[in-house]
């Protein structure tokens, strides 16, 4: 072996790698967790509303159904904190990984549309209540300066399922069908959600609840920041809650492009979010989170207009890498939430904030929809406006010596 493959070989090599990347152990653990499973859901997550579709909803049910998605979003956030807190997070992984497989059974047998309300109860146990543990893993395991770079990894290992996965759910679907397309990627989720049970078993952080178990008390202990992060944040979810649901709608039924190419469009959206986590995150830890959650937020306001602006395939493609800048600031914004959390407290913290944000957004989507019926645009002009109104909130009221 040559010198230059020895030294990338030794452990120095990997000791510096794992330390530049923030790569702690449970962090790793928790990270690949979320890798494995969003490698089976997007799959099929993102063609959802066309499964609505083909089993009978129409375009204010799919709302609605986006409503529904928001409503358990919130609902499940702080009990998902209160369980990481109290029983520790491995016991809290596995108890919602395995409900999430049962949300997935649900929803390969469906036989109509109402069923998926049942099924998405069970699905968001994953998507919604195992968020605060996933924060208070990272929060427990790095130190202030190294937050921003651990949820890079997390938020890069989250994302390379949708570069891959969309592709070739969309391909499934376009040889199978709608039903059998998305049926298929329903049972190779579920053989995932088993690999996922057998990792999460390996976390070793333990509970360690402190302090008031009360959400008033919670609530009380939320830095002023955090606060005013908080209400930013909501104006901006409630910009994306009210077009997520559409955008695949709003592509293939008004502009005619097929499912397939929509999956793609969602891969090339994933590799700009890729591209920029690394150097966005760590220089967030060295100069400070708010230059990069206004570039988050604005890109959130900028998004649902490029859309509806995007006049061929090669201007819907700069849309989607608008899409994708999106995420530049989201490990500084997730990173400010855990800075703020008391310690004994951080997972039941992180379920209240978002406990907070989904519960406000809730209406976003079934909003939406009721614009569609006015004309296809309005939901996704409406939504630039509010998120153009959240980027100036949060560059207002944040301070920059409170986002470093």
């Amino acid at each position: 072996m040559d010198r230059a493959g020895t030294l990338r070989d030794s452990p120095s090599f990997r000791t510096r790698l794992a330390d530049y990347l923030s790569l702690e152990r449970n962090v790793s653990i928790a990270s690949a967790a979320i890798f494995i499973l969003g490698l089976g859901e997007e799959l099929w997550k993102k063609f959802l509303p066309k499964y609505l579709e083909a089993l009978g909803a129409s375009t204010p049910i799919i709302g609605f159904f986006g409503t529904a998605e928001d409503f358990f979003d919130a609902i499940y956030q702080y009990p998902g904190g209160w369980l990481a807190d109290h029983f520790g997070r491995r016991r809290a992984f596995l108890l919602l990984v395995t409900a999430a497989a049962a949300g997935y059974v649900v929803y390969l047998f469906s036989p109509s549309w109402p069923f998926l309300l049942v099924g998405l109860g069970l699905v968001m146990a994953w998507q919604s209540m195992a968020s605060p543990a996933i924060f208070a893993v990272i929060g427990d395991s790095l130190p202030r300066e190294r937050r921003a770079m651990g949820f890079t990894l997390q938020s890069i290992l989250k994302r390379v399922p949708v570069v891959v996965a969309p592709v070739a759910g969309g391909a499934l679907i376009a040889r199978l069908g709608i039903i059998k397309g998305i049926h298929t990627s329903l049972l190779i989720t579920v053989i995932l959600a088993g690999v996922t049970l057998l990792l999460v078993r390996k976390i070793t952080l333990t509970a360690k609840a402190t302090g008031t178990t009360n959400i008033r008390g919670v609530w009380r202990t939320f830095h002023s920041v955090l606060k005013r992060l908080l209400v930013s944040d909501v104006i901006i979810r409630t910009c994306e809650g009210m077009t997520g649901v559409l955008t695949i709608l709003y592509v293939t039924n008004v502009q005619h492009f097929t499912v397939a190419t929509f999956g793609t469009l969602i891969a090339i959206q994933m590799v700009t979010s890729i591209l920029v986590y690394i150097p966005a995150g760590k220089i967030a830890d060295r100069i400070g989170r708010k230059p990069f959650v206004i570039a988050t937020f604005l890109s959130f306001a900028l998004f649902p207009l490029a859309i509806i602006y995007a006049s061929n395939f090669a201007w819907l493609i700069l849309a989607f890498i608008v899409g994708g800048l999106r995420e530049i600031g989201e490990p500084a914004r997730k990173a400010m939430i855990v800075d703020f959390a008391q310690e004994g407290m951080r997972a039941r913290s992180v379920g209240l904030y978002y406990l907070v944000r989904s519960l406000s957004i809730t209406p976003a989507a079934a909003i939406g929809g009721l614009l569609w019926k006015i004309a296809p645009e309005v939901p996704f002009i409406t939504a630039g406006i509010i998120g153009l109104i959240g980027t100036v909130v949060f560059a207002l009221t944040v301070e920059e010596r409170y986002a470093s």
